[in-house]
């Protein structure tokens, strides 16, 4: 059987924040940082290190590791937590902002139970989104709607990851100001440097390569 590149679940938020952002950082490596993805990473890296615990009959698994073979999905819950009473399974994804009109955050969160129902041959019916800048825990109904567009968006990713192929800049003021590869994408200018920037990483002295 032919090996199939497992789409990570961060690549299908990146998609649906920007499709251009995802070939970027999945299909050519190239990754900046600023201030909100520090930030980000302080915040995973903190929930990360915690150890799993059992409080009022719900037992809290941290960093726990999925795999969805039918779906071509693989990543990394930040927690699980698991009703020891009905067994029902609920993923809890941490973001460093606040709740958003858009979907991105949601179909990540989707596509973490899908995996877990794939995994355990069970149901997933909710999950959670807890935001750093409001201190809230945001439940998420997992209807049928937020399925098929995370559905849709797992196929456009693959899609994306077959092709090889990074789509042209479309500047969109919110989006781009708060991405950290504005600098490499140039949206305002149209420009692709990323062939540019692999070959610095490569050749940082600039001598080309052998």
């Amino acid at each position: 059987m032919d090996d199939v590149r497992l789409i990570p679940l961060s690549a299908l938020q990146h998609y649906a924040y920007c499709p251009r952002q995802c070939a970027l950082i999945h299909n050519e490596q190239a990754w900046a940082e600023n201030w909100f993805t520090a930030q980000g990473q302080q915040l995973h890296q903190r929930v990360d290190r915690g150890e799993p615990e059992t409080r009022k009959g719900i037992r809290y698994e941290r960093a726990v590791l999925v795999s969805a073979p039918q779906l071509g999905l693989s990543g990394k819950l930040d927690l699980l937590e698991i009703d020891l009473q009905s067994g029902q399974f609920c993923p809890v994804e941490y973001k460093r902002g606040r709740a958003k009109a858009d979907d991105w955050d949601r179909i990540q969160l989707c596509a973490q139970a899908l995996c877990l129902e794939e995994m355990k041959q069970t149901t997933v019916e909710q999950g959670i989104l807890w935001y750093w800048q409001s201190r809230r825990r945001e439940p998420q109904i997992l209807d049928e709607p937020i399925r098929q567009r995370t559905l849709a968006v797992i196929a456009q990713v693959r899609t994306l990851f077959d092709s090889g192929q990074t789509p042209a800049a479309r500047y969109q003021a919110k989006r781009c100001k708060a991405c950290s590869l504005i600098d490499l994408c140039n949206p305002k200018l149209g420009k692709d440097r990323s062939a540019h920037y692999r070959q610095q990483l490569l050749n940082p002295d600039g001598t080309g390569g052998t």
